[in-house]
């Protein structure tokens, strides 16, 4: 994981506003159920995915140090406030590493004011959605579980707006 910072970086400058086409765009498709995930919070505390049943979620994968995730939060902030009580979930997982990752991600999370749940994440989950390629990388998963939306890059707050509402009534 410590070789995953510099690509992720260079990645992130290169993919900072691409985005993938919602999943189930087509008739047929049928989205898959996102992989369970067990991470602890920055303050050492277990935040799983089972813990989350019933809500739509919104899965940010992003760290401290990437330009294009910093500049999204200020949106998913106005989301989690604006449809928390509709039942909508954003974790963040931050990729930092380092002795002084916690200490870091803590920091950003006051200076940015984030009002939703940061969780540390590791190789495990990186893998278990298939692999992050750049980031800030974005999953939307319904109230049943199943990954609908999927994005690479920065997105203007209003189009992830848009993408989100369907799943939230």
């Amino acid at each position: 994981m410590k070789t995953l910072r510099p690509l992720l970086l260079a990645l992130s400058l290169t993919t900072a506003s691409r985005a993938l086409p919602p999943l189930g765009a087509q008739d047929d498709f049928k989205p898959d159920l996102a992989p369970a995930w067990t991470l602890k919070d920055v303050e050492g505390q277990a935040v799983s995915s089972d813990q989350l049943k019933g809500k739509v979620i919104v899965l940010d994968f992003w760290a401290t140090w990437c330009g294009p995730c910093r500049s999204e939060i200020p949106g998913y902030v106005e989301l989690q406030s604006q449809y928390g009580p509709s039942g909508l979930t954003i974790v963040g997982v931050s990729l930092d590493r380092g002795a002084d990752a916690v200490a870091v991600v803590k920091k950003s999370i006051a200076e940015l004011k984030i009002n939703y749940q940061i969780v540390l994440g590791d190789e495990r989950i990186v893998e278990a959605f298939g692999g992050v390629e750049a980031i800030p990388t974005t999953f939307i998963l319904d109230r049943a579980g199943a990954v609908r939306f999927r994005k690479v890059g920065a997105m203007a707050p209003e189009e992830f707006a848009a993408a989100l509402r369907p799943f939230l009534k």
